[in-house]
This record gives structure tokens, sequence and C-alpha cells, in this order.
């Protein structure tokens, strides 16, 4: 058997929801080019990722990895936690 080294999609972006258990979605920004005029336009998509410490919460910067089908639409891993949010905490008053 030949041993295939594949190379996975690795993507910076930003917590915006943490409501769920082990689940956090991020949202990524792209910059793609417009085939006609040339300039470039940002795009973002929002992927659902396990984190398996649940230790990223809203405005996080964090690096996921692509990884097999977790669930539904979960396809990816959070690797690292780049930056801590500079968001103050909620109070429940």
């Amino acid at each position: 058997m030949s041993t295939q080294t594949t190379t996975r999609k690795v993507r910076t972006g930003i917590v915006v929801s943490d409501a769920m258990d082990k689940t956090v979605a991020i949202e990524v920004e792209l910059m793609v080019q417009d085939p006609q005029f040339k300039k470039y336009i940002r795009r973002k998509k929002k992927f659902l990722a396990h984190d398996e410490k649940d230790e990223c919460k809203r405005g996080d910067l964090v690096e996921i990895r692509e990884s097999r089908p977790l669930s539904k639409r979960k396809r990816w891993r959070v690797v690292r936690l780049v930056k801590k949010a500079d968001l103050p905490q909620e109070v429940n008053a």
C-alpha cells in the first residue's frame, strides 16, 4: 500500500458564537479577486469547529484545521488560540 500525506487546509478567524458545547462558530474573512474587474473583494464565511477543551470565547482569534466530518456541519478543529478577546466580560445583573 502507498502512504499518502495530504495537507489539510488551515484558516484563521474570529469566534462569533460559543453557545454550543465543545463547538464554536468561526467567521473567516477571505480576499478573492473579481474575475472581470481584477479587484479584490472581502468575503466572509462561517465554519463550525470542534473545541475539545471548550476554552474559546466570543471575539477570540483562533486557528482552525480541516478534519474528518465530526457531525452534520462540523468539519474543522480548533488548533490553537492565537489571541484572547479584548471584550469586557458580560455582567449578569
